[in-house]
């Protein structure tokens, strides 16, 4: 009966080894460019509205209890019409979601997607910017703002001033701009620059069309 019971330990602790020995095999499979793939794959359900839903289940519930490796983060607006889950068809445990009006970066922003470098070991950033932002608007037209809000302004308005006299919609050529002057921000971070050197982070800029559902990626 020992025996037994202790070839059973065996078979079980065999199992979970190669288990976890899968997942770390997974994770260690991610890289910027398939988590960027994964993205698009994504938005593309989203715009033709067939979604895969992946990663929803009580399994995955209680698989993430006890740690979480996405592959990708998001720095985004906080607009309620731009969830990056739903715009990118993940899951729980897919995204490290970082969310603020107008998608810009200050401390604490910069201090969590940092977190997810160098801790959780996200190999894609992605900066996303949307049509019709209110913030950026806000920094577009000027005037006086109540509360906080000047502080995202204020973080908006150079985007504002680099694009003026240009061609096309004002709003729309400063959302562009904002997400890039983010983008080279962060990868300006001491901490972001010596991983992207080492080829452990890529980081990007996107805009999210609020008519098509399709997001557009920016070239570097």
């Amino acid at each position: 009966m020992n025996y037994v019971i202790t070839f059973g330990r065996l078979a079980i602790l065999l199992l979970f080894v190669t288990v976890l020995s899968l997942g770390q095999k997974n994770e260690e499979a991610v890289t910027a460019d398939s988590a960027l793939a994964e993205l698009k794959a994504g938005n593309a359900h989203h715009v033709a509205h067939r979604y895969t839903h992946p990663h929803e289940t009580a399994d995955r519930q209680r698989e993430l209890a006890s740690g979480q490796h996405p592959h990708a983060q998001v720095l985004s607006c906080a607009d309620s019409r731009v969830p990056p889950e739903v715009v990118f068809d993940q899951g729980l445990g897919d995204l490290f979601v970082v969310r603020v009006a107008g998608n810009v970066v200050s401390d604490p922003e910069l201090g969590s997607l940092e977190y997810g470098a160098l801790h959780l070991h996200v190999p894609l950033l992605v900066v996303l910017g949307h049509q019709h932002c209110g913030a950026v608007t806000a920094a577009v037209e000027g005037g006086e703002a109540e509360g906080h809000i000047p502080a995202l302004v204020t973080l908006i308005r150079p985007a504002v001033e680099a694009t003026k006299g240009m061609s096309g919609d004002p709003v729309d050529n400063a959302v562009k701009a904002n997400v890039e002057m983010t983008v080279k921000k962060l990868r300006a971070s001491p901490v972001f620059a010596a991983l992207i050197g080492e080829g452990k982070l890529k980081i990007v800029g996107a805009v999210y069309s609020l008519d098509t559902g399709k997001v557009t990626w920016l070239a570097d």
